[in-house]
């Protein structure tokens, strides 16, 4: 397959996962509206990959596992799609966020639609654009810090096993369903800044994109540049939606590349750019897509293989805790 052909397919990849996590929500909804009700007639079962929004739960998960406490039964979905996308980040760098993560989608359909209407997306500064990029590292080095180091393991089951976190899923749809004017405000400023610059919300404020970035660092796939095809014409650093110099790079190593493709698709000579394994074997393109989808996917089969993606949290329980 031609890698022109690489930004279709990983659109249709991006819509089928949002679709995917559209129908995700409304199952969800219609499980909590029926055991708040009393759960006389459960008619639909609750959907555990609903827990993929539960990253700071999967981190405590991941981080009680480590520790010797064994996997977090409570949101036990969390944990594997969060250990799951780790290991795609460490694999195939960060194509979770280009390819899988919803939000990404909508940020990347929101400064796409942008540059249709405005024909242009606005850049900040060099000094301002790497002092807010920084946040990110900052929030996911706290939330590293007072999770993964300053927590002790009786701390992290005593948080895990808490009603507070037993519901966190239901918390977080309430959260959005019954939405302060405040955030409210944010999100509506996030949506408008992502018309005018890329990715916003990814590129400055989220603490999961950074540490998928420092994992891909280590990453033995990487975009790579031949000098002696490549003609300077710099059409791969304009496209690069994270405003990488890649035309002036032999292997882009940043954590920034969230391996979308847009260089290579959009490179004028045959071969100049290419995704390559250590510098050396070149990935094709359907190739690597379809190792994304396998990847992924097969995190969630082994997880549900090995009894670690149901919740522990009974009915009966759910009654009683959404009753409060």
């Amino acid at each position: 397959m031609s890698s022109r052909y690489m930004q279709p397919l990983r659109i249709l990849v991006q819509m089928g996962l949002l679709g995917f996590v559209v129908w995700l929500g409304v199952s969800f909804y219609r499980f909590v509206q029926i055991v708040a009700s009393g759960g006389a007639s459960v008619t639909v079962a609750r959907p555990y990959g609903v827990e993929a929004f539960l990253p700071i739960s999967g981190l405590m998960g991941a981080t009680a596992w480590l520790k010797g406490g064994g996997l977090n039964a409570i949101h036990p979905a969390a944990v594997v799609i969060f250990v799951t996308a780790i290991a795609l980040s460490l694999l195939l760098r960060r194509s979770f966020c280009s390819w899988i993560c919803p939000i990404a989608t909508i940020s990347e359909v929101s400064w796409k639609s942008g540059f249709r209407l405005l024909r242009l997306n606005w850049r900040l500064p060099f000094w301002l654009d790497a002092a807010l990029r920084a946040v990110k590292y900052l929030l996911c080095a706290f939330f590293i810090f007072s999770i993964g180091i300053a927590m002790s393991p009786y701390a992290l089951q005593k948080f895990i096993q808490s009603d507070y976190h037993k519901i966190a899923d239901v918390r977080l749809m309430n959260f959005f369903l019954h939405i302060s004017p405040l955030v409210l405000t944010i999100i509506l400023v996030l949506l408008g800044l992502s018309l005018l610059l890329r990715n916003p919300f990814c590129r400055y404020l989220c603490p999961y994109g950074a540490l998928l970035g420092l994992v891909a660092v280590f990453s033995p796939v990487r975009v790579t540049r031949d000098p002696e095809s490549c003609v300077s014409c710099g059409v791969c650093s304009q496209v690069c939606p994270t405003y990488i110099d890649v035309m002036n790079k032999s292997s882009v190593a940043s954590p920034e590349c969230i391996a979308c493709w847009r260089c290579i698709s959009h490179c004028r000579v045959h071969e100049a750019l290419s995704m390559r394994v250590v510098k050396r074997f070149a990935l094709p393109g359907l190739l690597f897509a379809i190792l994304v989808v396998l990847l992924f996917w097969g995190g969630t089969a082994i997880g549900k293989l090995g009894g670690h993606w149901q919740s522990s949290i009974t009915l009966e329980e759910y009654v009683r805790l959404l009753g409060k």
